[in-house]
């Protein structure tokens, strides 16, 4: 970046129905933190790649004119936003491709948000459903702004075509929901809690991979659930890690739209087979069931 950007990229890495949305709400609370005003930015992370099937962009597609591309975009959502410390970002595909991400910005900050699978995958299927679709004219316009101006074709092909099987009662969900792994076109007869399973286990697998090539001063592992039982210290934990100074007390402002909620995260039942088999090694991955 030249020398006008004096920001630090704030990354949040978790799956979708992980609870990205409310960690980067609550962070942009804080003066030192900014963002889009709108939750996802896949068509500027995909830009000159939109044809590729999958979102696991590889290293090499990051050329010059992406990596310029997109930096732009952080540097300009950041003069628009005052010029604060940090942006903050949290396309839930970037879980996908953080060498991409390495290789594009200059040494961004991770939170990589995790969330017991079996709490997902429920959560993901009503997603593919179609169920908590967000039927808002001023939802979708946000993200369209960010849509470079050829791309555009393209995503409203695609929103029409993962929906028309749908609407016309062909199939029970949408032909594709969230990010787009390696075998997920391969899927389409599975079960729907089998195709959640994988996708939760693919995108966190995917980040495990990248972050431990990543020095690990440069990233933080944060559990959905811990966040939710006492966000207040999670977050001191995460703007420590920041270096931001901030009292109890105004973090407790800044959290208020956490529904705090004391849960276990260890022990728990499966009773799908299927889902248990895929999502259990990386469930011990990541502690769960270990973790005191």
């Amino acid at each position: 970046m030249n020398n006008e950007k004096s920001f630090r990229a704030v990354v949040i890495l978790g799956a979708g129905r992980s609870g990205t949305n409310v960690l980067r709400d609550c962070l942009t609370q804080f003066p030192e933190f900014a963002t889009w005003p709108c939750d996802e930015i896949q068509p500027i992370w995909r830009y000159r790649n939109g044809s590729h099937p999958t979102d696991e962009l590889p290293v090499a597609m990051a050329t010059p004119k992406v990596t310029n591309f997109i930096r732009n975009a952080f540097a300009s959502i950041w003069r628009k936003s005052g010029k604060p410390d940090f942006v903050v970002e949290k396309t839930c595909a970037n879980t996908l491709r953080v060498p991409f991400i390495e290789s594009v910005l200059d040494a961004p900050f991770y939170i990589h948000l995790v969330r017991h699978g079996s709490d997902v995958v429920p959560s993901a299927t009503k997603r593919w459903r179609g169920i908590l679709e967000v039927p808002n004219f001023a939802y979708f316009a946000a993200k369209a702004r960010y849509i470079p101006v050829l791309d555009i074709p393209n995503y409203l092909a695609s929103f029409i075509a993962k929906r028309v099987n749908k609407v016309l009662g062909k199939q029970a969900h949408l032909s594709s929901w969230g990010p787009r792994f390696v075998g997920l076109d391969l899927l389409n007869e599975e079960d729907l809690d089998v195709i959640c399973a994988k996708q939760w286990d693919a995108c966190v697998s995917k980040t495990l991979d990248g972050l431990e090539q990543i020095d690990k001063g440069r990233w933080i592992t944060v559990y959905y659930e811990d966040f939710i039982t006492d966000p207040v210290a999670e977050m001191a934990r995460i703007l420590d890690q920041l270096n931001v100074v901030h009292n109890r007390d105004v973090i407790a402002d800044a959290i208020q739209l956490v529904r705090t909620k004391k849960t276990d995260k260890n022990g728990r039942v499966i009773p799908n087979v299927k889902v248990a088999e895929i999502i259990s090694p990386t469930l011990a991955r990541l502690g769960y069931g270990v973790r005191k």
